[in-house]
């Protein structure tokens, strides 16, 4: 796939990954913008501010790593700690679906103050960065220790240790009033250090979303950090949170602004939403894993199974009878 210079194409939009590659810096990254996917999320649940901010944040770090998939696969960043998020889960859906929860104590996130820090929510635990692809082969997790860094700085650990792939990662999310409401918005960008992959691009016309043939071994050693990555890593760290999440300032225009010297070329935008998973059927399906007397508890008062997801809160009304109808009926044999 062909890349195009950025001359002439600044005007974008919002939830999209934007892939780009720096070949003169030996550099490949994505642009992140989330716009109403980001804020149907947070406003579904009505979570405090910190929280929502901390969930924007885990948004688009999965975007940006979970768009590296191909067509089908899921990638899933979720968190569990001591501090006052116990859990966040963000899943992505190949090629667009993203949805996301967290829990939270509330003593605990009212004695963090007014304006906590990703880092001072989180606490001490870890950060799971899942790959499925749909085979038992193919499913890798990566585990990182949370010990008082935020989301950035966890990323950043993660290449270091699993992939030694040189990173620089930057979040954003901020609230802007639209429509008569305050929405949520949140962007992200990802720089990668990669010599080989830049070559292999040029010779191979890969998309820089994706890793070449034959990388792990390139990059298997210390890798080195020459005066092109420190260029990368100093044009990157100029980055402020407003222009990652200003609607004015779109993806095309902010890599403008970074690398126009060097000639920055970007590739066919990703488009990304808020999807959910769950059905009836996977409902059912997450059922037949509990005994027949664990599914008699689960009915309440009225006589009835209530389920709610905890991604869309969807809420599901069982027919208890119904539902061990259709699982006896799955455990027949066919006809003939």
């Amino acid at each position: 796939m062909s890349g195009e210079r950025l001359e002439g194409r600044l005007e974008g939009h919002d939830d999209i990954v934007l892939p780009f590659a720096v070949e003169a810096l030996d550099i490949r990254g994505r642009a992140v913008r989330l716009g109403s996917s980001v804020d149907t999320i947070l406003a579904r649940h009505r979570y405090p501010d910190a929280v929502a901010r901390a969930i924007g944040e885990a948004a688009v770090l999965a975007a940006i790593l979970g768009s590296s998939l191909k067509l089908e696969g899921r990638f899933q960043l979720q968190t569990k700690s001591d501090g006052a998020i116990e859990m966040l889960v963000v899943d992505f859906d190949a090629p667009d679906r993203i949805r996301a929860y967290a829990r939270f104590d509330e003593e605990r996130l009212a004695a963090l103050g007014e304006h906590p820090r990703t880092a001072d929510l989180l606490g001490h635990g870890i950060l799971a960065m899942t790959i499925d692809q749909g085979t038992a082969a193919s499913r890798y997790q990566g585990v990182v220790a949370l010990e008082g860094q935020g989301l950035e700085e966890a990323a950043h650990q993660y290449f270091r240790q699993s992939e030694q792939i040189p990173t620089r990662v930057r979040l954003a999310v901020a609230e802007e009033f639209a429509e008569g409401r305050r929405r949520y918005r949140a962007g992200g960008l990802m720089v990668q250090f990669l010599p080989a992959a830049s070559e292999r691009a040029r010779t191979a016309d890969l998309h820089p979303g994706d890793v070449p043939p034959g990388l792990e071994a390139d990059v298997s050693e210390e890798p080195r950090e020459d005066d092109a990555w420190q260029e990368a890593q100093a044009l990157v760290g100029t980055v402020e949170d407003h222009e990652l999440i200003d609607p004015q300032v779109s993806s095309e225009r902010l890599l403008y602004r970074l690398f126009h010297e060097r000639g920055v070329r970007v590739f066919d935008e990703q488009p990304l939403r808020e999807a959910c998973r769950c059905s009836r059927e996977r409902i059912l399906a997450m059922m037949r894993n509990f005994s027949a007397t664990d599914r008699r508890d689960m009915v309440g008062d009225d006589g009835r199974i209530g389920i709610t997801c905890e991604f869309c809160s969807r809420h599901y009304d069982l027919d208890p009878a119904e539902v061990e109808a259709e699982i006896g009926a799955e455990g027949q044999p066919g006809p003939g």
